[in-house]
């Protein structure tokens, strides 16, 4: 199953993506929040759709976030030896962790907007997962058994912010619009082998990244099981598992985005995303 959202900014609604087409589930009455995980959602909504017609969403309609804001964004740093070694970083021998804001989470096509004082804009193709259920202390052996599904991430960086204006990462990373997330959420049924996914990502038609999850150094059961020993996690929470060589910072000299690039990208079985570089509203 393949859950969407669609509307405008702060009145979207809930639906599925079923052959080529968006359908709403308006009518199931519950969007998809921490409450809707908590109480395994998903099963409730695959039992609720059979023998329904429901509405097709129109082509018109925005592509949101394929789940309501969640409660945290954690992010994986560094977790491919390839985009280690290109920014001249040790391989980690533990997962680095760090946290985007949940206000940077917004729709797969919306616009990318430059910050304020913005000088290095750049991009990251991210497989995200997202928690079932809560999330304390798991087993690496029982970790899929807490995730709700997939979906592909832009974790977009201001690479000055991020790494000269000291302290964490995290003031590059929350910046609005730096989490696009979808199109859809991919139920773990639709995602058999996540260890053999090819994720890539195009700037102005030009590929930049193309990698796959067999070269993480840390996979994901054993993310969701590492993060768990630090922090609870909740229904609904991202764990967004990093990124392949190809970003902008790793280039010499280094290539950032500026007003008008296109950036696209994508991961199999998780569909595409498309943002548009532009300037503050």
């Amino acid at each position: 199953m393949q859950l969407i959202r669609y509307g405008a900014t702060g009145a979207e609604k809930p639906g599925i993506y079923k052959d080529g087409k968006r359908y709403s589930t308006a009518d199931f009455g519950e969007d998809y929040t921490e409450q809707f995980f908590a109480t395994d959602g998903p099963s409730r909504l695959r039992t609720w759709l059979p023998g329904r017609t429901l509405p097709e969403v129109p082509a018109t309609e925005r592509w949101a976030s394929p789940i309501d804001r969640p409660s945290k964004i954690i992010c994986i740093g560094l977790n491919y030896a390839d985009h280690a070694r290109e920014t001249k970083a040790e391989i980690p021998k533990e997962p680095i962790i760090f946290f985007k804001s949940t206000t940077a989470l917004c729709g797969p096509n919306d616009p990318v907007y430059i910050p304020r004082n913005s000088e290095k804009l750049d991009w990251e193709v991210e497989l995200a997962v997202i928690i079932g259920k809560r999330a304390t202390y798991v087993s690496e052996a029982d970790a899929l058994s807490y995730v709700a599904g997939y979906a592909l991430h832009n974790d977009y960086s201001e690479r000055a912010f991020q790494i000269e204006r000291g302290g964490q990462w995290v003031k590059g990373k929350s910046c609005d619009s730096f989490a696009p997330l979808g199109p859809w959420l991919a139920t773990p049924d639709e995602m058999p082998a996540l260890d053999s996914l090819r994720l890539w990502l195009t700037v102005n038609g030009k590929t930049f990244q193309d990698g796959n999850t067999s070269n993480m150094i840390f996979n994901v059961p054993f993310l969701v099981s590492y993060v768990s020993q630090f922090m609870t996690l909740l229904p609904g929470d991202v764990i967004s598992t990093g990124t392949p060589a190809g970003v902008g910072l790793g280039f010499k000299p280094a290539i950032y985005l500026k007003k008008g690039d296109i950036v696209e990208l994508g991961i199999d079985g998780l569909g595409t995303s498309k943002q548009i570089v532009t300037p503050l509203p």
